[in-house]
């Protein structure tokens, strides 16, 4: 297994003290973010411009998922590119200044200061976007090699500074007149600028490169990435312009079928990379991961009944429910299932890559406990559908029975975590 992983380009090129980091904080974000959904599940019900649901969207876009794509890409993004990182140094000072201004950009939601505590926490997150899309690009660029795992990564790094920046432009909105109009009317560009622009083009690009390698599978198929990055974009795009134009609802179907279409054709494409994988079983990590390509089409059938049924004022659990599948959905469980496919190579590759030829040395799988993952697969399926239904059927007790099983889940993802960190060598 590790000579397939190696041979395919997952060698240690980053340190694992810029990696390592993101994953510990990534890590304790979840935990804290679903310990806020359980005390505040009544956000249910509310409209999605409410203070505990910023605080807790942002804990979990930017405390969860942005963070651990960040050091899982500082780890990732030579054999994305086929060379080397350009500076660690950016990479530590990307962690320092995220690390620090998150929490005081969640604090600020909570307590709806949308002063100086909230504006000070965008400034940090801002110049942490900077020096990690500088990065990317220079790696990049460093590289020459300009394939189309490339193009997805640097595309979804400028995403998410202008996401990142057009967050600050609203947050010094609420204080003075900057934008024409106040800040909830442009909301959800922001949020689709990340969702879409940031870790639906970053999670293809980089599953795409991932999965059929995790699969131990040959197939790759650069046309078809190609027009799934032309359809995101493009769909992105096509809905910031209907949105700033007011463009009638029926517009919005066209933006939704590109979109559709392009998710569709990863989903093909996964499933191709499965079908001719060389390695027929396929572990617990991977078919989480799989399960998220799954996940990927929820949010967009929710949009879909919004469009049609549910005008937004009239029925506001809706744009609660497209969120929740969105952040706990496909995002959670790709994170979820690569955590414990790339984390354990890091710390692997730390303790063993120079001390292999001594003895007998375990695998990386060997470095986590099975059954904590297993218990936290089921106990995050079993909290993410209960929540569904809960949002649905607007039944507070489900919501907290659903709430539980998802601190479980972090709890025990954590508890994982630390095991894998606390590894001791151990040569046969």
């Amino acid at each position: 297994m590790i000579g397939s992983l190696v041979g395919n380009g997952l060698q240690q090129t980053t340190s694992y003290k810029v990696v390592i980091p993101f994953y510990v904080y990534a890590a304790v974000s979840l935990l804290i973010g679903t310990i806020l959904l359980f005390f505040h599940t009544d956000i249910a019900h509310q409209h999605y411009f409410h203070p505990y649901t910023l605080a807790i969207t942002h804990t979990i876009a930017l405390g969860w998922g942005t963070m651990i794509i960040f050091g899982a890409s500082h780890q990732l993004l030579p054999v994305l590119v086929e060379g080397k990182l350009d500076s660690n140094l950016l990479a530590y000072l990307t962690f320092i200044f995220a690390a620090i201004g998150i929490p005081f950009l969640v604090a600020g939601f909570y307590m709806f200061q949308m002063g100086w505590l909230v504006q000070f926490g965008a400034i940090l997150i801002n110049i942490a976007v900077i020096c990690y899309l500088t990065n990317v690009i220079m790696s990049i660029y460093n590289s020459k090699k300009y394939n189309i795992h490339a193009w997805f990564i640097a595309t979804a790094s400028l995403w998410l500074f202008s996401t990142t920046f057009f967050g600050l432009l609203l947050v010094f909105n609420f204080t003075r007149s900057i934008l024409p109009k106040d800040s909830v009317a442009y909301l959800t560009i922001h949020a689709h600028l990340g969702i879409v622009g940031w870790f639906l083009l970053l999670v293809i690009g980089v599953g795409s490169r991932l999965i059929p390698m995790f699969l131990i599978s040959k197939y790759t198929n650069d046309k078809t990435l190609w027009q799934i990055f032309i359809l995101i974009n493009l769909s992105l795009v096509g809905f910031i312009i209907f949105k700033l134009m007011n463009c009638p609802t029926t517009y919005y179907y066209i933006v939704l079928a590109l979109g559709l279409i392009g998710i569709a054709l990863f989903g093909n494409f996964c499933r191709m990379a499965h079908k001719v994988r060389i390695r027929k079983s396929v572990d617990e990590q991977m078919k989480v991961s799989l399960l998220s390509v799954l996940q990927m089409l929820i949010p967009i059938v929710v949009l879909l009944i919004v469009i049609m049924l549910f005008p937004s004022k009239k029925y506001a659990d809706m744009s609660i429910l497209y969120g929740f599948c969105i952040f706990f959905g496909w995002l959670t469980a790709i994170i979820l299932g690569m955590t414990f496919k790339t984390l354990p190579f890091i710390v692997w590759n730390k303790e063993y890559s120079k001390k292999a030829h001594a003895g007998r040395t375990p695998v990386p799988k060997d470095l986590f406990n099975e059954n904590i993952f297993n218990g936290m697969t089921l106990a995050y399926i079993f909290g993410f559908i209960l929540f569904v239904i809960g949002i649905i059927l607007s039944l507070n007790i489900v919501l907290k029975i659903a709430t539980i099983a998802l601190v479980l889940a972090a709890s025990l993802y954590v508890s994982n975590i630390i095991i894998i960190l606390l590894h001791k060598p151990n040569i046969k």
